[in-house]
């Protein structure tokens, strides 16, 4: 007898066999084991225990297989991004849109480069008007450094959340509003917050810049393209010189409004310094925020219409307006952490929605700093920071250098033409002409008269004045040391407490002093400095064009490795520097030599990093950037005029340091942007 079970899926009942009698199916069934007993449910058409398991158990399976499929097509959604953004960046094409935006992002760069110069042109002015000592110098230069640190760290991490273009708003109102003020101030004291605040903000231009123009490129355009934006800061260098030149010299190109406010020429220079500010910010307001970091926030129809504004603006420039933007399916998923600022918007008072956001962007932003030391990026982080110290440190160091190594010379020149004059005796004479570089030891001036006349580099040591009178002086690092003062008149005399260095004063008197420094602003600003900036700017043309036109060619690497290694064999010749022309001649050697390797490493910070962590890594390598300027501004400075081998084998070592584990910093050129 056939067994009714062999079949799974038919059940007896379902069977053709004829139908038995009642008796004959008792004894059909009798003796079998208990295993073999038909299921008395299965006449009902009831499923056994066992096979219900089965299905569920099956169910199950299928349902884990389907998530397990639905997570990995989720996950190559994601990792597929880059390619598929590359894919529409391709089809955007490169145009009209990246040129426009290649101007007004060159602009901000170019700020940034005007207000690394703007310090060091005014100071000697600004110094006469408010008297600065050197100490109060040297700790405006440090503030303004230490801001635009803080500057790059804080908006190079806020970009990442807040977004390119909003930020780059923000920096560029901070610089032109606090840079505008400090034109105004009339102390020492408020002139060095107003230019803190501006370098906080411009401070952060570089990472948002680079980091903004980077994700409308496609990956063949962006070495070339980023190269060429380099010379923007460039651009500011030569800006600044020419402009400084200009104007700073002619003190009469101003006004006074009583004696508590003056407006001279080098206020006018920062005013003029301004308009690259001004018209990059202007420019930002026209242009769309980056559609890579809109994808990142999951905003995918404002990146969809970005996409498309560029595609069109490409297409229509180049002849062709009838091409259609094809894509349509460019999502990410959102995060948790846009999911929980968009449910607490809705809920409390404004204030807390505001602390809120604020307070989850700012654990983001620490998230993401912490996150660049996962073990993917630590080691290539730890050497690509390592070759940004060593190329800042003595690009920064040498750039303090060459300046105060010409100062230098030119007081050695000025020192060897002193005259000194000995014990020499003169009695109610008139001096009416200017007493230039001279050192007057032990004399006696009796009945004599100094009328409007300039003093200049001009020492009174132990010496007798004695009813002498003093009227419109001008005096330029001149001073009284050891005197003896009687019976003496100043009248409208900038000749005051800290021109008398240890002098006795009997019965003298002070009329209509002169407030303020009033020194000889035309003698000062020499042309020579800022010739000497002028030419270090023109000099990096030669490289930056090199490097733009090789550096999708033989690669980033190369190009950084050898341009360090090129800027420390130039480093060698700085020992001939013997006169003002070598110094000048060894200075545009060197920077023409190293610009390469900073567009390298600007190229490469920009590549490496993924997109939601890009300004933040970027803003972290700028700031340690200022660090070693920071660092290498005091220790090359504390050696001029002492030695020069001490810098010149800081600068060399540092460089070929940096270019060696340069070598070792992986290639991206052909990499996708992450």
């Amino acid at each position: 007898m056939n067994d009714p079970y062999q079949n799974n899926d038919r059940y007896p009942y379902q069977t053709n066999y004829p139908p038995q009698e009642e008796d004959a199916a008792s004894d059909a069934t009798e003796g079998a084991d208990e295993d073999e007993q038909m299921y008395e449910g299965e006449y009902q058409g009831v499923p056994h225990p066992d096979e219900i398991k089965e299905a569920r158990r099956a169910a199950r399976l299928e349902a884990k297989r389907k998530a397990r499929l639905a997570a990995q097509q989720e996950e190559y959604d994601e990792d597929n991004l880059p390619e598929q953004y590359e894919t529409i960046m391709e089809d955007c094409g490169h145009g009209r849109f990246q040129w426009m935006l290649f101007v007004v992002l060159g602009l901000a760069l170019m700020a940034d480069g005007v207000d690394g110069f703007v310090v060091g042109f005014v100071m000697p002015s600004a110094e006469k008007d408010m008297c600065i000592s050197n100490s109060d110098k040297g700790l405006l230069g440090l503030l303004v450094y230490v801001a635009m640190m803080v500057g790059a760290l804080v908006w190079g991490g806020l970009c990442d959340k807040m977004g390119r273009r909003k930020c780059l708003i923000y920096v560029l109102s901070i610089d032109l509003l606090f840079s505008f003020l400090s034109c105004f101030a009339q102390s020492y004291g408020f002139f060095v917050f107003f230019r803190f605040c501006s370098g906080f903000g411009i401070g952060g231009s570089i990472p948002i810049v680079y980091t903004y123009f980077t994700e409308f490129l496609q990956m063949d355009k962006r070495g070339e393209h980023l190269s060429w934006l380099c010379m923007f800061w460039m651009l500011g260098g030569l800006y600044a010189s020419f402009t400084a030149w200009g104007i700073i010299p002619h003190y009469g190109w101003g006004f006074a409004i009583g004696t508590e406010f003056q407006m001279h020429s080098w206020r006018l220079f920062i005013l003029v310094c301004l308009f690259p500010t001004l018209a990059a910010l202007v420019g930002v307001f026209f242009m769309p925020e980056s559609p890579r970091f809109l994808l990142e926030s999951a905003r995918h129809d404002e990146a969809w219409m970005v996409l498309r504004r560029v595609h069109d603006t490409n297409w229509k420039a180049k002849g062709e307006p009838e091409r259609v933007f094809t894509a349509t399916n460019i999502k990410t998923p959102q995060t948790q952490e846009d999911e929980f600022i968009e449910i607490q918007s809705d809920t409390g008072t404004a204030f807390q929605r505001w602390t809120v956001r604020h307070m989850t962007m700012l654990q983001q932003v620490m998230a993401n700093v912490m996150s660049l030391s996962a073990p993917d990026l630590r080691l290539q982080g730890l050497f690509l920071a390592i070759v940004w110290f060593c190329l800042a440190f003595s690009y920064h160091g040498l750039g303090v250098w060459f300046p105060d190594m010409i100062k230098y010379m030119q007081y050695e020149e000025y020192e060897s033409k002193v005259r000194i004059f000995h014990r020499e005796r003169v009695e109610r004479f008139h001096f009416n002409f200017s007493l230039v570089n001279q050192v007057h030891r032990e004399g006696e001036y009796i009945h004599d008269k100094f009328a409007n006349i300039e003093i200049k580099s001009v020492k009174f040591e132990d010496s007798l004045f004695e009813n002498c009178y003093f009227e419109d002086i001008k005096s330029t690092n001149s001073f009284f040391e050891n005197c003896t003062i009687k019976n003496t008149v100043f009248y409208n005399t900038d000749l005051w407490q800290e021109k008398f260095k240890d002098c006795r004063m009997e019965n003298t008197t002070f009329l209509h002093p002169k407030k303020g420094c009033h020194l000889n602003f035309q003698e000062e600003n020499d042309i020579v400095i800022y010739l000497v900036s002028f030419l270090g700017s023109l000099a990096v043309l030669p490289g930056n064009i090199i490097s733009a036109l090789f550096m999708d060619k033989i690669g980033r690497i190369r190009i950084i490795g050898g341009s360090m290694l090129a800027s420390s064999a130039c480093t060698f010749l700085l020992l001939l520097s013997f006169s003002q022309g070598a110094v000048i001649c060894w200075q545009c050697l060197f920077y023409g030599a190293s610009v390469a390797a900073w567009n390298g490493l600007e190229v490469i910070s920009v590549e490496l990093y993924p997109s939601s962590k890009r300004g933040t890594a970027f803003g972290i390598l700028n700031g340690i950037c200022k660090l070693a300027a920071i660092i290498a501004s005091f220790i090359f400075a504390a050696f001029v005029g002492i030695t020069k081998i001490i810098p010149i084998f800081l600068a060399f070592s540092a460089l070929v340091c940096g270019g060696l584990l340069a070598l070792k910093l992986p290639e991206t050129r052909e990499k996708i942007l992450s």
